[in-house]
């Protein structure tokens, strides 16, 4: 039997994040040819609703208000509860971000629902849904079936693939009012520290610089080599505690979970707070001018060498081929 899903998106700056599509991905591999409903929260957002269905979304409901212009816990809280309340799904899902590890927690406390967080793939056997999600800072994987309730989960992006945009694909998009009352949080400006380009969290590319940068100066050539190949700039919490970089960069247990398709280790040894952050990426390149560093342990290749020479070099070689 078919089921509903409620596929909550996330939108910055009137453009989806990537891991919208692969929570509707999700969504449709959990419906069982059910209907997979796609939500919108924010200032005018229904003009989105015809990208969100030809992402596979069968339906779009979009709830404008300028009290949701930005994230606040509670106002997108009170929101998504009476949503869920008003469809009754048989499941939720959304993307492991900023915003959805920290909404999605108070939402199944309201709601009295169980969660799966932090979920990189999807099995469906029957009437079952089988979540697999890291555990011990990515050293094992847990598998997790929901038996009873909602199917409740968050996904980590880049780890399922979105579906193929088809434009032809055809769905209602219903605009809904809903009263966002007595907000205890009111964002009056928004300041980003992390410079402009390719979101960290869902980069396939990722060149990240630790302590043997030496210097802030020195990371304009780990930012050369990720404009070339189209990818963002990371940092270990080493290079951000030396003031090398703002911690909005910082990638590890304490910082982002990121899982690239390419995941570049500059200058860093390879602690085992960075590699929590990093070690599920797809390919792994360390370079380090220590061939004992940890780092190596986990790459899948390794250049031992000076970083000041080999990444202008490689930066060159690269923008042979790729500019």
């Amino acid at each position: 039997m078919g089921k509903k899903i409620l596929v909550v998106a996330e939108v910055r700056d009137g453009e989806f994040r990537n891991v919208s599509f692969e929570a509707v991905a999700a969504a449709k591999q959990i419906s069982s040819d059910g209907e997979v409903v796609g939500l919108l929260l924010g200032e005018k957002v229904n003009q989105l609703g015809e990208a969100f269905i030809a992402f596979g979304a069968d339906r779009v409901i979009a709830v404008e208000n300028d009290k949701l212009a930005q994230y606040t816990p509670d106002g997108y809280t009170q929101v998504l509860q009476q949503v869920v309340e008003s469809e009754d799904p048989d499941g939720i899902i959304l993307g492991h971000t900023s915003i959805g590890k920290d909404v999605a927690p108070k939402l199944a406390a309201r709601i009295g629902s169980g969660l799966v967080s932090d979920v990189v793939s999807v099995e469906v056997a029957g009437e079952e849904v089988l979540f697999t999600r890291p555990i011990y800072s990515g050293k094992a994987f847990e598998k997790v079936v929901v038996k009873d309730g909602l199917i409740f989960a968050t996904i980590r992006p880049n780890n399922i693939p979105a579906l193929e945009k088809d434009e032809s694909r055809s769905g209602e998009v219903e605009s809904v009012e809903v009263d966002v009352k007595d907000l205890q949080t009111m964002i009056k400006e928004v300041v980003k520290n992390t410079a402009s380009g390719v979101d960290l969290s869902e980069a396939s590319v990722i060149v990240s610089g630790g302590r043997g940068l030496k210097g802030a100066e020195n990371f304009k050539i780990l930012d050369e080599l990720a404009e070339v190949l189209g990818g963002a700039v990371g940092a270990s919490r080493g290079a951000c505690d030396a003031e090398y970089c703002d911690y909005a960069l910082q990638i590890g247990q304490t910082g982002k979970v990121v899982t690239p398709d390419l995941y570049i280790a500059v200058g860093i040894s390879g602690a085992i707070q960075h590699v929590a952050g990093m070690s599920n990426s797809k390919v792994i390149v360390a370079i380090n001018k220590d061939p004992e560093a940890e780092i190596f342990q986990i790459a899948d290749y390794g250049i031992v060498g000076d970083l000041f020479d080999v990444v202008p070099k490689l930066t060159e070689e690269f923008k042979k081929v790729l500019v």
